[in-house]
């Protein structure tokens, strides 16, 4: 297991990678097209909200680097491998920020996890 962090403006952690599993393969560069599998959970209480393994779900697909998805999404995948399995500790701000996800039972400024494989590159 090993650590990657990424800093805010002010210093502050804002995501933290946990490598459970290397990958082999590259890193996505801005503006491509990653595949990913994903499990999300809130930190503080490792409540499940959502995950591309439950039955009916298929892998989440999304353009790094250009602000489609959360900010930890963006660093955080942007540092991992192709075929790397990570855990992503996003802060509040580099998650849903000061309005949450009520639909999926995220309050302001939940700390979140998201165990991530990089399935795809493109």
């Amino acid at each position: 297991v090993s650590h990657r962090c990424a800093r805010g403006g002010s210093g502050t952690l804002t995501v933290k990678v946990i490598v459970k599993k290397q990958g082999d393969g590259p890193t996505p560069t801005k503006g491509q097209t990653v595949r990913v599998h994903c499990t999300g959970k809130l930190e503080a209480s490792g409540a499940k909200f959502w995950s591309t393994k439950d039955p009916g779900q298929q892998p989440f697909e999304f353009q790094i680097g250009l602000g489609k998805v959360i900010k930890g999404w963006d660093e955080g995948v942007s540092q991992m491998r192709k075929g790397e399995h990570s855990d992503l500790i996003c802060t509040g701000d580099y998650a849903y920020g000061s309005g949450g996800f009520p639909a999926w039972g995220i309050g302001p400024n939940a700390e979140l996890r998201f165990e991530i494989e990089l399935l795809e590159i493109k």
